[in-house]
C-alpha cells in the first residue's frame, strides 16, 4: 500500500505512520491513531509527540470495504 499525505489520515483508525527525525525519514514500530487533538499510540491509548508526514493503514487492520 501506497503512503499518503497526513493530511488525508482518517481518524480512529490503526496507521503506520512515517516521521522524519533530523535527516533520517522512518515509520514508527506500533499503530498510530489520529484523534482530535493529535496522534496516540492505538495499542496504549498513550499520546504520542510526533508530527508524521506521511501515513497508510496498519497492515493488521486494513480498511473494511463496504459493498
Amino acid at each position: 500500500m501506497d503512503w499518503e499525505t497526513i493530511d488525508s489520515a482518517p481518524f480512529g483508525h490503526n496507521l503506520e505512520v512515517s516521521v522524519i527525525e533530523g535527516d533520517e525519514v522512518y515509520a514508527l514500530v506500533f499503530p498510530c491513531r489520529r484523534m482530535g487533538e493529535g496522534w496516540s499510540n492505538a495499542l496504549t491509548r498513550e499520546p504520542v509527540a510526533v508530527h508524521p508526514t506521511h501515513w497508510r493503514y496498519w497492515a493488521e487492520n486494513p480498511p473494511t470495504v463496504k459493498h
